[in-house]
């Protein structure tokens, strides 16, 4: 994010985990993130790791203490729920550990985002429907079930 220039992360570099991801999920996350290749500058990122069932975590910390014996120059990101630090991924990478204060302000962090996810050409889309043209947006409610 330190230009507008940079790319959002892609498809193969983000592993968005829930309780239903599978250990062969993370399986082929790991090993793309670990052994050397064509990875680039890329940075892999596990978003939620802790929602992971404690099998899969299990399985990936084995996975993961085996492949990094191939490479040393990985760029790994695990983000866990604060709440949830205590479940097994966490503790098992807890010597990993550090607390994150974002380098920018909330608005440059926007601006980058909307940069990224505005429509060039806006047309008869779903991007003519969110603020300024956005191809992403977010629709909450405070009252559930109201046909979002």
């Amino acid at each position: 994010m330190n230009s507008p220039k940079q790319p959002l992360p892609t498809f193969d570099e983000v592993l968005l985990c829930t309780p239903q991801t599978s250990a062969e999920q993370v399986g082929l996350f790991l090993r793309r993130c670990l052994i050397p290749g064509g990875r680039g500058e890329k940075i892999y990122t596990m978003l939620y790791a802790d929602e992971l069932s404690y099998d899969v975590s299990c399985r990936a910390e084995e996975l993961f203490q085996h492949l990094q014996r191939y490479s040393s120059t990985y760029r790994l990101i695990i983000l866990c729920n604060c709440e949830r630090d205590n479940s097994y991924l966490p503790s098992a990478f807890s010597h990993y550990k550090v607390h994150m204060i974002p380098q920018r302000s909330r608005a440059e962090i926007q601006q980058y985002l909307q940069h990224h996810f505005r429509v060039a050409q806006p047309s008869d889309s779903a991007a003519s429907v969110f603020k300024e043209h956005m191809c992403v947006g977010i629709v909450s409610s405070k009252r559930a079930g109201m046909g979002k």
